[in-house]
């Protein structure tokens, strides 16, 4: 069985959105398991059409990387080491923040993405979905 089921992503997609809506902005949240394969994705009213694509990327940027898309900002800089990279999987590459790896057991089981704010706030939003994770990895 996986570590990352629905029911956790449907949980973490919950307190994603409650931070989501403390912050004021409507936003589109997106898991996704070890492998980049869809789980859940939400929509909130009033979100951005783009968001959903941007979302499902980040998320899948996370993991396909095992790293949070923020660090990819610098990396993927004009003359930096990793300049172009987001022009490769066929541009699903995100270089900016709002996608988060899952970790339990060690090793990254999964992503969340989260689009529609600013970066900073993509990023406090998928950090609340990381946090509902974290506690119910930890329940098991």
């Amino acid at each position: 069985m996986s570590v990352l089921t629905l029911d956790m992503a449907k949980e973490m997609i919950e307190q994603a959105e409650h931070e989501a809506l403390q912050v004021g902005v409507p936003m589109v949240i997106s898991v996704v398991d070890e492998g980049g394969n869809f789980v859940a994705c939400h929509r909130m009213d009033d979100a951005l059409l783009v968001s959903v694509d941007i979302a499902q990327n980040k998320a899948w940027t996370s993991v396909a990387l095992k790293m949070p898309t923020a660090n990819l900002a610098e990396a993927g800089a004009p003359g930096a080491e990793l300049y172009g990279i987001n022009t490769t999987n066929s541009g699903r590459i995100v270089l900016f923040g709002g996608g988060i790896p899952l970790r339990a057991e060690g090793r990254i089981v999964g992503a969340v993405g989260v689009s529609g704010g600013s970066v900073q706030q993509d990023i406090q939003v998928a950090e609340a979905a990381v946090k509902a994770f974290e506690r119910m990895v930890a329940k098991v």
